[in-house]
């Protein structure tokens, strides 16, 4: 069985104060999956050990003892939802400490192969207790996180093209929220409900990444690279995704977002440079 693990943007990020029981900062985001992905092979195989391995261009910087994938069937078999053992292959074609979840990704396409339509919240409390509070993103293609225990599925998928741009920054989450602090926490937002594509671009354009400030401060590359994206024909509006450091621009068509990417790609190119769009 072979599965495609898609990545995810963060079009908005607002950080509010963390909970006092888990020590995590509540969020808040507008996100969207895009057709960018991961492959997972999967085998059944004989013995009592799974067999995992990593290839592929962002393969390297995967740690081979702690990641996702050991972490899912942790979780799996701790609830005794798999006995046997498998073979697992993943070609990482999503940049690894990017901010597009790839981890989390892999582990949530792998446990919804083997759960199907067993899922309920206490199962996926517990893997998110594992993997990441991302990890119920990669239920729905696009969506806005009003607070880290749930999810508002849109009831209309918007599409556009997004160009995506990695300058080969490792950006840890748990060090980037490490450095958060009041002045960055903004009011709650309410969901904005709209199926028109202008107007949400609209919106979502006046809004922010809350990390990206901290990362610009640390990293004037990103800043630069963000404001050179927004200048691009074509591009609605630039911004980091996550704790970074992949950056992206929201662009009006594949045509725009290609000439984009050839103009950064000249500018740039020691950088991973590529376009995608939403699924």
């Amino acid at each position: 069985m072979i599965l495609k693990s898609f990545s995810k943007i963060n079009l908005s990020l607002n950080i509010n104060k963390k909970f006092k029981r888990t020590k995590l900062h509540d969020i808040q985001t507008y996100y969207c999956l895009l057709n960018l992905f991961d492959l997972i092979k999967i085998r059944k195989i004989n013995g009592n050990k799974d067999k995992i391995r990593f290839y592929g261009k962002f393969a390297k910087y995967v740690n081979l003892k702690d990641n996702s994938i050991i972490n899912t069937f942790k979780v799996l078999r701790n609830e005794n939802l798999v006995s046997n053992f498998y073979s697992v292959s993943i070609n990482k074609k999503i940049p690894v400490f990017g901010g597009m979840g790839g981890g989390s990704s892999n582990a949530a396409y792998l446990a919804r192969y083997f759960i199907k339509k067993r899922f309920n919240k206490k199962l996926l409390k517990k893997f998110e207790q594992k993997i990441g509070t991302d990890f119920k993103l990669f239920f729905s293609k696009q969506g806005f996180l009003p607070n880290l225990e749930e999810v508002i599925r849109f009831k209309k998928n918007h599409q556009f093209y997004v160009l995506l741009i990695y300058p080969y920054i490792r950006c840890s989450s748990k060090t980037a929220y490490s450095k958060v602090n009041k002045s960055l926490f903004k009011p709650k937002e309410k969901y904005y409900r709209t199926n028109n594509k202008k107007k949400f671009i609209e919106f979502i354009s006046k809004k922010n990444n809350a990390l990206e400030l901290l990362i610009k401060k640390r990293f004037k590359r990103i800043k630069i690279l963000i404001n050179d994206v927004s200048k691009l024909r074509g591009c609605y509006f630039s911004r980091m995704t996550g704790s970074g450091s992949v950056c992206y621009g929201i662009f009006q068509s594949k045509k725009t977002a290609d000439a984009g990417l050839n103009w950064i790609r000249s500018k740039y190119p020691k950088y991973w440079v590529s376009v995608a769009k939403t699924i």
